[in-house]
């Protein structure tokens, strides 16, 4: 099987090449653009076949798309830390829009079967009630940064193309998914690369944070990667269906637990520049519709993954 992952170079990107290639029975092609750092995949860099593509240029998308001819497209390529959107929302919603929009128009024009895997965020919902949780795919979206705009737009351009065209799209909507790689100025990368820092005399022993009341579900990257391929396999075109672990923690607790792993004592400082303008302040997932159809469910727990995060960072400083 030939597979195309968008953005392989990234956190998820990497991780899912990884998963595709321990199958034993998949051919692994990945875009990237030509100043993306190839570090996440420097130990399958032999394995795997890059190709210099701007998802945002469509002439290119369609070259690569009958270059490969995969059969199965896992799309993650995108501007995805919400903070940046805040600065940058035009090319928040240029990058995210136009790139998906180009890999399905050049989809319409394959002849042969290919299914895409569009990766959604959690951050679609936005503002969520406490009654409505857990949340079901059914949830109303009402996002709240231009990153959730973003999402829920190529979220929907999804289901338009299969309604319309008859693409295979399926789509999903991952929760919070951390682990080893992920990037620093995400909460807990973020975290866990300070306390390395601190452990290594390299900053002084204060961690700065943000709002730590928000409540996130968390699941592992290499159980989140498991979920893709299934979704594509077995998923029903045109469904969306919510990733997560059905287990909602504040950011607090995070912190707590990654504290937990050092034999430093450090103070904790909120500052006001990690403050969003609007904070979504509970996202907790309902995936029963997805474990339903597929029989997914998380294996590794959480400490485990903070545990891999911290110790991925004091190995990398």
């Amino acid at each position: 099987m030939r597979i195309l992952i968008t953005g392989i170079t990234g956190f998820v990107g990497s991780h899912l090449a990884e998963y595709a290639l321990s199958r034993g029975d998949v051919e692994v092609f990945g875009t990237a653009r030509w100043r993306s750092r190839t570090e996440n995949v420097e130990g399958i860099l032999s394995e795997i076949t890059i190709i210099d593509c701007d998802l945002r240029d469509a002439c290119a998308v369609r070259r690569c798309l009958f270059e490969v001819k995969p059969e199965y497209v896992f799309h993650l390529a995108a501007q995805s830390y919400v903070p940046t959107s805040w600065i940058a929302p035009a090319e928040t919603l240029t990058t995210n829009i136009i790139s998906e929009l180009n890999l399905l128009e050049a989809m319409r024009g394959a002849d042969w079967e290919v299914r895409i895997q569009v990766a959604g965020s959690s951050e679609e919902y936005g503002l969520v009630h406490e009654d409505e949780a857990p949340i079901k795919e059914t949830n109303p979206l009402r996002p709240l940064s231009p990153y959730a705009v973003s999402k829920v737009a190529q979220d929907l351009l999804a289901y338009q193309y299969h309604r319309s065209y008859g693409l295979y799209t399926v789509r999903t909507r991952a929760f919070n998914h951390e682990g080893p790689r992920r990037g620093q100025v995400f909460v807990t990368s973020d975290f866990a690369r300070q306390i390395a820092l601190i452990e290594k005399g390299r900053k002084e022993p204060v961690i700065e944070v943000g709002n730590l009341n928000a409540r996130r579900d968390f699941t592992d990257v290499r159980d989140v990667v498991r979920a893709y391929w299934l979704a594509l396999e077995k998923g029903e075109p045109g469904e969306v269906y919510n990733i997560g672990s059905g287990r909602a923690v504040t950011i607090r607790e995070v912190l707590d637990m990654l504290l937990s792993m050092t034999d430093r004592k450090i103070e904790v400082r909120p500052v006001p520049e990690r403050m969003r303008p609007s904070d979504v302040e509970l996202l907790l997932a309902d995936f029963s519709k997805f474990k339903a159809l597929t029989g997914w469910e998380p294996r590794i727990p959480l400490e485990k993954t903070l545990a891999d995060t911290l110790d991925y960072w004091r190995s990398r400083l």
